[in-house]
């Protein structure tokens, strides 16, 4: 998608910047995805004028996260790209309260409370992402989610094309889903973290690491886990024992460490991996009478 020089223009009165011909496979965590024109965000408050330009212009648009938990089609795509204002690090905090841009990095922000011996996250450790995408999914690994501490979420609501803010209180956490509407973006969260040393802090996150490299293909592009666990039960070893790890269509493959990790081992493209997900969805199903829910989000044209 090419967005016009009037458009451009207008953007940039509105401080975004607009970089065409931009290759997602490059901002990805699974190295897939085609092109097409990004507009950086430089300010949250001229997001509900930017979108109503976009509106008016009849330009398509998806906002990008940290591109960690996303497949996107290959080619050239029929919607823009937009990202918020980068945040270095995007975290502030005052006595247990932590507030936390949405672009920040999830990991980055652990870490930053931990250090003020804030903790309880200690498993977000190494979900990669920003902690805008990790309010979406509700991201949680050993124990923890990131919604239990969540107070208040800054968001765009596309319903009504303002900012608002929801209390924590108003928002549903479920496993790997939330209450958001599917157009809701979130900018800025409100965290309540219980104290704790930082040292005990710092041991907890090592356990976790060490969980991680045992067990995840952590050096290989991969998008985490590709399914939601079905209650009581865990996608990764259905996928196991049918024998799958090592299973691939082109350069798709299934991870030979942990088999709800999908990598990319060379160039795989959307359809590579697309057709290697139903593949094991519908051998899942055949095998166990269970339907898997993908936990990534797809992108299609």
């Amino acid at each position: 998608m090419r967005i016009n020089d009037r458009a451009s223009a207008r953007l940039k009165e509105l401080e975004a910047e607009v970089c065409p011909g931009v290759l997602l496979a490059d901002q990805t965590s699974l190295g897939i995805g085609g092109a097409t024109d990004e507009i950086q965000l430089r300010r949250y408050d001229t997001i509900p004028q930017v979108m109503r330009l976009l509106a008016d212009e009849n330009i398509p648009h998806r906002f990008l996260g940290g591109g960690t938990n996303v497949l996107i089609a290959d080619g050239e795509l029929p919607w823009v790209v937009l990202h918020l204002p980068s945040a270095h690090p995007g975290v502030r905090v005052e006595g247990n309260t932590a507030f936390v841009d949405a672009s920040a990095d999830l990991g980055g922000m652990v870490t930053f409370c931990a250090k003020r011996d804030l903790g309880g996250m200690e498993g977000l450790i190494g979900v990669p992402g920003s902690v805008g995408g990790a309010l979406r999914m509700n991201a949680g690994a050993y124990g923890t989610q990131i919604g239990t501490y969540v107070r208040e979420v800054d968001l765009y609501r596309a319903a009504t094309g303002e900012l608002e803010t929801l209390r924590g209180a108003d928002i549903r956490f479920d496993y790997r889903h939330t209450s958001f509407a599917p157009d809701d973006v979130m900018l800025r969260a409100k965290l309540e973290l219980p104290s704790k040393p930082f040292k005990e802090i710092l041991a907890g996150i090592r356990v976790c690491n060490e969980k991680r490299r045992a067990s995840q293909p952590l050096n290989q592009k991969s998008a985490g886990c590709i399914f939601k666990n079905p209650p009581g039960g865990s996608a990764g070893r259905m996928i196991d024992e049918l024998g799958l790890k090592g299973f691939r269509v082109g350069d798709a493959m299934v991870s030979d460490r942990h088999a709800n990790f999908f990598v990319n081992v060379g160039r795989a493209t959307c359809a590579d991996m697309r057709a290697l997900m139903d593949s094991v969805r519908e051998r899942v199903h055949a095998a166990y009478s269970v339907e898997l829910e993908y936990e990534v989000i797809i992108w299609q044209n």
